[in-house]
This record gives C-alpha cells, structure tokens and sequence, in this order.
C-alpha cells in the first residue's frame, strides 16, 4: 500500500491536534481550592488564644467559632449542603477523621440547643483539636 504525502500531512495533523487537546485539558484541569492560609490561621489562632483554661465562659464560644471556621472552609470550597451537617455528609474523602469531626460538630450543636450546657476545658481543647486537623486537611492552614 502507497501512502501519499497529502495523507501523512493530515495523520500528523490529527496527532498534533490530539496532543493540544490533551495538554489543553490538562491546563485547564479544575485544581483543588486554594485558601487564604494567613488569612485562616490568623483566624485559627484567635479562636485558640481566647479558650481560657481559668474561664468556662470561654469553653462554648471557642467550639462554636472554631466550628464556623470550618464550615466558612467547607463553603468557600463549594462543598454543597444548607447545613455544615449536609456538607459533612460529602467531606468522606477529605477530612483524616470525619468521625472526630462529627463528634465535634454534635458537641457545638448541643451547646447551641442545650440551655446552660457546660462543656469541660477538655472538651473545648479536644474540638479546637479536631477542627484544626480538619483544617489542615483542607489545606485551610
């Protein structure tokens, strides 16, 4: 079989195609988000620097806002859900320990609807804890 110079050109040409489309879906492959980590370990630190071992008052507040951080984390993402719960329900695959963070996200929910909860300093440091290996897991911080 005789193969023509006008028929190698259009091979070559459809190769070469094929390859820019290759490497144009690679260059425009989505990449994972990419988070202001100042911007969020700033925010991480304030949240630790207020848990007061010699003030209860500081127990709850520290587990609520270090809950809000992660969730604000989940969002700015684009996890899908209403709740933090819902988005949790999809995190599976990105978090080191998403039981722990579902322990810590019922303790923030029992501290929101339980009237005078009272938490331990322990339970307060424990979720600061699980939220900032969540964090860092997302690569928040």
């Amino acid at each position: 079989m005789i193969v023509d110079g006008g028929m190698i050109t259009f091979i070559i040409a459809i190769i070469i195609v094929g390859i820019l489309v290759i490497v144009a879906m690679m260059l425009t492959k989505k990449r994972g988000h990419k988070f202001n980590t100042e911007e969020y370990q700033t925010r991480f630190l304030q949240i630790e620097n207020k848990l007061n071992k010699n003030n209860a008052a500081t127990f709850n507040l520290t587990v609520i806002n270090g809950d809000k951080l992660l969730d604000r984390a989940l969002m700015e993402m684009g996890v899908p859900g209403k709740t933090m719960g819902e988005r949790l329900k999809r995190c599976n695959d990105k978090l080191s320990d998403i039981d722990a963070v579902w322990r810590a996200h019922k303790l923030r929910n029992a501290i929101a609807h339980e009237d005078d909860l009272e938490i331990s300093f322990r339970q307060a440091s424990n979720a600061l804890a699980i939220y900032k290996q969540a964090l860092k897991d997302l690569g928040a911080i």
